[in-house]
């Protein structure tokens, strides 16, 4: 799958990797290279970000910013479009863990983005963004839902949601920050998970996310965390 040629003027140049749920493509736009991605976000789902890249931007982290159709659009025929940001991912993500506190204190106070739930509400609720727990092994996901249950009372604020490196390009202009899909308000522990040390319980309760999330759009590495995993049991298939 290609993006439309006539969305924003854009010639495809190459598929990217990295793009497990969705289609990533470089391509060559009338102001330089972009990356379109395919997206199941909606126009409401994308502008809820706004507040959150701000202060992304004002802790030091460069963010690409969504382009707009001529309607002032941001969903482009279900993909979105960015500036292209050439860099590595890096290897050891400790050093970033102030830059990432100073995001999380610099966060605004907002309200849950459309279609998501924290951990603590996913103990009663099924769906948030790509997860729905109602596809998961009947006897898989109170194992699950107790790991989440063991942190449901922590304090709550809007995060990146999926802030590993490799979502994190280290540019000549700084650090960037990219891929937003997964943004909520959920626990800010989720996004020092990979440049601190926290807690069994914090671990448990990501690790148990991660597979809860990957079981219908990422199956096999679902499956191979979870036989890796205190969550395995005799697991239906």
């Amino acid at each position: 799958m290609t993006p439309p040629p006539a969305v924003l003027g854009l010639i495809p140049r190459r598929r990217l990797t990295g793009g497990h749920r969705n289609t990533v493509w470089l391509c060559d736009g009338p102001g330089g290279a972009v990356v379109a991605k395919s997206t199941r976000r909606t126009e409401a789902q994308l502008r809820w970000l706004f507040p959150l890249q701000a202060a992304a931007r004002a802790a030091g982290f460069q963010v690409p910013v969504l382009q707009q159709d001529p309607s002032g659009n941001l969903l482009h025929q279900g993909w979105t479009i960015e500036p292209w940001v050439e860099g590595t991912h890096p290897a050891d993500m400790t050093d970033l863990a102030p830059r990432i506190r100073a995001f999380l204190a610099a966060c605004p106070l907002l309200p849950q983005r459309p279609g998501f739930c924290a951990l603590a509400d996913l103990l009663t609720q099924t769906r948030s963004g790509d997860i729905d727990l109602a596809t998961l092994p009947a006897d898989l996901l109170p194992r699950l839902r107790k790991a989440w249950k063991a942190v449901a009372k922590s304090q709550t604020q809007p995060i990146h949601g999926d802030l590993g490196a490799a979502n994190l390009i280290l540019s000549n202009d700084g650090p960037c920050l990219i891929d937003w899909d997964e943004s909520r308000v959920d626990l800010p522990c989720l996004d020092l998970i990979h440049a601190t040390e926290q807690s069994t319980a914090a671990q448990n309760a990501h690790l148990a996310l991660e597979i809860a999330s990957c079981w219908q759009t990422e199956p096999d590495h679902a499956r191979k965390l979870l036989a890796a995993s205190c969550f395995q049991g005799n697991v239906a298939p």
